[in-house]
């Protein structure tokens, strides 16, 4: 990695909390600088100007969501069913931290995605997207192994899982009462064991 690549990771890292808690489109430049410790000139020196530094910012907020969450859904867990119930359990554990982090990054920069930031917006929707597919083919595979209900809609409940456990983590982190995220993944988990699985326990 050159010099150059370090800075920018350096400065992507240091800022990567302060746009997810503060926001993308308030964070200022003078903001950007202070948690650094590096100028403005050094910050433009390596990004054409502040969305370039929010877009690599939700980018890099977003790898690290999906690395855990790949985690959960990985190979290490024997069935399909595990896989699902693992993607719930690590927001059941891990809440605590999204939420001293700021909340969903994928969340947070889907209330500043509209018209006046389209790069943010493009990604952000790439990112649901991604994570709806990845949910999907779970599913499909289970269908294939026979563990999962074979007429049911994969990309459905795929959309269904994100829009719960992000509606809960809006909820929770807005009211400071994390009972609306555990209400939600408690229904996801309904969903799982009593609709998908081919033997509902």
């Amino acid at each position: 990695m050159s010099k150059a690549e370090k800075t920018k990771q350096f400065i992507i890292e240091k800022t990567a909390s302060l746009f997810n808690t503060k926001g993308y489109m308030a964070t200022s430049l003078s903001d950007i600088t202070e948690a650094t410790g590096l100028t403005k000139g050094s910050i433009y020196g390596n990004f054409g100007n502040k969305n370039e530094v929010a877009l690599e910012v939700y980018k890099y907020n977003s790898s690290l969501l999906a690395k855990n969450m790949n985690r959960s859904l990985g190979d290490e867990f024997p069935s399909t069913i595990d896989k699902l119930n693992a993607f719930v359990n690590f927001y059941r554990k891990n809440w605590k931290t999204v939420f001293e982090n700021g909340g969903c990054p994928l969340m947070n920069a889907a209330t500043e995605a509209d018209d006046t930031f389209p790069g943010l917006k493009k990604q952000v929707t790439q990112s649901f997207e991604g994570w709806i597919k990845k949910i999907a083919d779970v599913i499909e595979e289970g269908q294939k192994t026979g563990e999962i209900q074979p007429d049911l809609n994969a990309d459905e409940y795929g959309s269904l899982f994100i829009m719960l456990v992000e509606g809960g983590i809006l909820l929770a982190k807005t009211t400071e009462d994390e009972s609306y995220l555990h209400l939600a993944l408690d229904r996801i988990l309904f969903m799982i064991n009593k609709e998908l699985n081919i033997l509902p326990s």
